[in-house]
C-alpha cells in the first residue's frame, strides 16, 4: 500500500456518504466536509433577505392610509411595490456577474448596506409633501434586492452537503417569505387609520425607525460573521468545479448562451415567472380587494397576507424535504404548481362569502402551494442547468418573475378598478392553468443529480481492500461499499 493510500482520511458528510478529495495543485488529500458555521451564514441570510423583503409590501398593505397621508392616488402606492420588479430586470445580468466574480460575502454586504441606507432615507420622508423622498428610499432598497434574490441556491451549493442542498435552499427562500410576512402584518398594526395626519405621521415615523434600526444591527452582524465559503468543499461537485474551471473561470456570456439554448430551462423560466407574477399581483392589491368586501378590516388584510406567507413557509420547507428525500423534481414541481392553480380558483370564488374566516382559510391554501413553489423552482433550475452557476440560473428566474409581476400587477390593477375583483382573479387563475400546462412539457433532465452518479460510477476505484483517489481529485464511497471494504 502506498503512502498516499495509507494517509487517506474518510470523513462522514452525510448518513450515506463518505468522501475524500485530492488537491490537484499539491497532490495532497483533502476531506470533503460540512461546517457548523454554515448555519450561521444561512440564518444571517434569512434575516438579511427578510429585512429587505419586508419593505416591498409595507406601503401597499396600508394603501388607503398612504393615499390619505401623502395625498396621492392608488397607482402611486402600487408603484412602491412594482419598483422592486422594475429595477431588478435591467440589473439581473450585472448582479449575476457580480455574484460570480465577487462571491457571496461581498455581494451580501453590498445588499445589506443598500437596504440600510434606503431604510434610513425613509425616516426623513414623514411629511405629506415628501412622498418623493420615501419613494427614493424605497427605490434604493429595491436596488439592494439584486444582491439577495440569487443567493439561496448559491449558499446551499457552496456551504451544504449533497443531501442538504434542497433543504438549505428552501430555508434561504424562507427568509424572503418571512420578510414578506412581516411586511404584511406589521404596518397595519403600527400605522392606524386616523383622520389626523399628525397621528398617521407619528405612526409612520415609528415604523420607519423600526425597520432602519433592525437593518443597522443586521449590517453589523453580517460584516463580522457572514463568510464567503468554507475552508474545504462540502460536496464532491464543489471540489471538482474549481478544478476544471466550470464555476470560477467560465465565461458569463457562455453561461447565458447555454441557458438560452436549454429548452427545459426556458419552459421553467416562463412557468416560474407566471406563478410568481400572480403572487406579486395578489399581494400588491390585497388591501383594496379585501376591503371591498370587509370595510374597516385593515388589520385583517395584513393578517390574511401573513397567512398566505406563513403557509408558504411551511410549503417551502415541506417541498425542500420532499426533494431531498425523493429527488423527484419534475413530479414535485408539477404537483405544487397544479395545486397553486386550484388554490387560486378557490380563492377567487370565496372572497364574497361574507365570512372573513373563509378568506383566511383559502388564502392559506393558496399560499402553501404558491409561495411553497419558490424553492422548488430554484432547485429544479439548478438541476436542469448544471454545471452553470446557480446565481445565473436563479437570477434569470427572478428576472422572469419581475417581468411577469409587472405585467400581471398592472393587468390585475386595471381589471380590478374597472371591472371588479372576480374578472381580475379569473384572469390570474387562467394564467396559472397555462403555467401548469407549460410545466408538464418540461423534461426531467437532472444534470446535477446525474453528475453525482457519474462521479460515483467513473471515479471510484476500490482494489484489494484499499481506496485510491482518482486523478480528478474526488472519490465518493457509499456506506454499503465502505462496509464491504471494512470486511
Amino acid at each position: 500500500m502506498t503512502t498516499n493510500q495509507t494517509d487517506l482520511h474518510l470523513n462522514k458528510i452525510t448518513g450515506s456518504q463518505y468522501s475524500v478529495s485530492r488537491n490537484l495543485d499539491t497532490g495532497n488529500v483533502e476531506e470533503i466536509k460540512v461546517y457548523k458555521r454554515r448555519w450561521v451564514v444561512l440564518f444571517l441570510f434569512v434575516f438579511y433577505s427578510g429585512a429587505n423583503a419586508a419593505q416591498w409590501i409595507q406601503y401597499s398593505i396600508i394603501n388607503n392610509i398612504i393615499v390619505k397621508f401623502y395625498g396621492i392616488n392608488d397607482k402611486w402606492v402600487d408603484w412602491t411595490s412594482m419598483i422592486y420588479m422594475i429595477v431588478y430586470i435591467p440589473l439581473i445580468f450585472p448582479g449575476s456577474w457580480f455574484l460570480d466574480k465577487m462571491g457571496l460575502r461581498i455581494t451580501a454586504l453590498v445588499g445589506i448596506v443598500g437596504t440600510c441606507v434606503g431604510s434610513w432615507i425613509k425616516v426623513f420622508s414623514v411629511q405629506p409633501d415628501l412622498f418623493y423622498v420615501t419613494f427614493i428610499g424605497q427605490t434604493i432598497v429595491a436596488l439592494a434586492q439584486v444582491c439577495i434574490l440569487s443567493l439561496p441556491a448559491r449558499i446551499a451549493a457552496v456551504w451544504f452537503g449533497p443531501h442538504q442542498v434542497s433543504s438549505a435552499c428552501s430555508v434561504g427562500v424562507f427568509g424572503n417569505q418571512l420578510g414578506i410576512a412581516v411586511g404584511f402584518v406589521l404596518p397595519p398594526i403600527l400605522v392606524g387609520n386616523s383622520d389626523d395626519k399628525e397621528v398617521i405621521g407619528s405612526d409612520l415615523l415609528f415604523m420607519f425607525y423600526c425597520f432602519a434600526g433592525f437593518t443597522t444591527v443586521l449590517m453589523v452582524l453580517m460584516i463580522f460573521f457572514f463568510k464567503d465559503k468554507p475552508p474545504t468543499p462540502p460536496n464532491p461537485k464543489r471540489s471538482i468545479i474549481p478544478a476544471i474551471g466550470t464555476d470560477s473561470e467560465a465565461s458569463f456570456m457562455q453561461s447565458l448562451k447555454s441557458l438560452a439554448l436549454n429548452r427545459n430551462y426556458i419552459l421553467l423560466l416562463i412557468s416560474y415567472g407566471m406563478n410568481v407574477g400572480v403572487f406579486y399581483a395578489i399581494s400588491t392589491l390585497l388591501n383594496p380587494v379585501v376591503l371591498k368586501y370587509y370595510p374597516g378590516h385593515e388589520i385583517d388584510t395584513g393578517r390574511i397576507g401573513l397567512c398566505i406567507v406563513l403557509a408558504g413557509m411551511i410549503g417551502s420547507v415541506v417541498s425542500g424535504v420532499v426533494l431531498d428525500q425523493m429527488r423527484k423534481f419534475k413530479e414535485t414541481t408539477l404537483a405544487v404548481y397544479a395545486f397553486s392553480m386550484v388554490g387560486m380558483w378557490i380563492f377567487t370564488f370565496t372572497l364574497d362569502t361574507g365570512h372573513i374566516a373563509v378568506v383566511y382559510g383559502t388564502a392559506g391554501l393558496l399560499g402553501f402551494f404558491m409561495t411553497g413553489y419558490l424553492p422548488v423552482g430554484f432547485e429544479f433550475a439548478a438541476e436542469l442547468t448544471y454545471p452553470e452557476p446557480e446565481g445565473t440560473s436563479s437570477g434569470l428566474l427572478n428576472a422572469a418573475a419581475q417581468v411577469f409581476g409587472i405585467g400581471f400587477t398592472s393587468l390585475y390593477s386595471e381589471l380590478f378598478y374597472t371591472y371588479g375583483d372576480i374578472p381580475a382573479d379569473i384572469i390570474m387563475s387562467i394564467m396559472l392553468v397555462l403555467g401548469t400546462l407549460i410545466t408538464g412539457f418540461i423534461k426531467p433532465d437532472l444534470r446535477r443529480q446525474n453528475a453525482n452518479q457519474e462521479i460515483v460510477a467513473h471515479e471510484l476505484t476500490v482494489s484489494t481492500g484499499s481506496v485510491q483517489v482518482p486523478a480528478s481529485g474526488v472519490a465518493i464511497i457509499s456506506s454499503e461499499k465502505l462496509k464491504n471494504i471494512n470486511t
